[in-house]
């Protein structure tokens, strides 16, 4: 896998998005298998498909890519795309793409990351201000997504600060994740927030009391429960039977 973009690509251009649209969608194209079912390539869809950037036409799971220059290797907390309404329309439709999120310095890949479409949910796209009225396209609401709010099982890394994650890794990182896929959008929100708040915990083993601890933050997440711990106790057993997470003895579990 060669991390260094094309950059002959772009000799003719003068807009800067223009260039980073087209040789980081050269970059994938060349250099990404499927992730999902690891097929050595993976195609590209004409501009602007309402689906995607990407597809594999093996296992048919459609791909789109956001990059971003980055003066170091942390990863930034946030991205920015586009239209929040289309943006909300695509992640709660049933053609919801994966997406991948690039990290990228002095044309070259820095980080590379999977996030598989299921840990999308509406909550972790945050509305920006609309434009102006007297911007060119006025009112225009744009967005941005919030990586902070998605747990690290659903960031896979394939490129790490210019390390490429062994292929077989990948792909058994994102097979694990599946078996959390569900379409019910309420139900993925409450899975995530009880997965994010047990990565929170530092330590690998925790007690049923340090994931109440975080009762009132899940209270303004879901205002219209009144029932947080109990939940909690279910996502909790949900989480046991998928392999997430091990019951030791009664209010005592462990990371796996």
């Amino acid at each position: 896998m060669d991390f260094k973009f094309n950059c002959s690509l772009v000799e003719k251009y003068t807009n800067n998005s223009q260039k980073t649209r087209v040789l980081t969608e050269d970059w994938v194209e060349h250099n990404l298998y499927c992730p999902v079912c690891g097929r050595p390539y993976i195609n590209r869809y004409e501009n602007n498909h309402p689906t995607g950037d990407f597809y594999c036409n093996f296992c048919s799971s459609d791909f789109e890519l956001k990059s971003k220059q980055s003066k170091s290797d942390k990863l930034s907390k946030t991205i920015t795309d586009g239209e929040y309404s289309t943006m909300i329309s695509r992640i709660t439709s049933l053609r919801n793409p994966n997406f991948f999120f690039m990290t990228y310095r002095n044309y070259a890949v820095q980080n590379f990351i999977l996030i598989p479409n299921h840990f999308f949910t509406p909550q972790i796209i945050i509305k920006r201000k609309p434009l102006s009225p007297n911007a060119k396209r006025a009112g225009w609401t744009g967005c941005n997504i919030d990586l902070s709010s998605i747990p690290e099982s659903g960031k896979i890394f394939i490129i790490k600060n210019q390390l490429e994650i062994e292929r077989e890794t990948v792909i058994a990182n994102y097979a694990r994740t599946k078996s959390l896929q569900t379409s019910n959008l309420e139900s993925r929100g409450w899975l995530l927030d009880t997965l994010n708040c047990i990565e929170r915990i530092p330590s690998k083993d925790f007690t049923l009391n340090q994931v109440y601890a975080f009762e009132s933050e899940l209270k303004q997440k879901h205002p219209d429960n009144n029932f947080i711990k109990d939940k909690l106790r279910q996502q909790l057993q949900y989480l046991r039977d998928k392999g997430f997470i091990e019951f030791v003895t009664p209010g005592h579990y462990k990371k796996i």
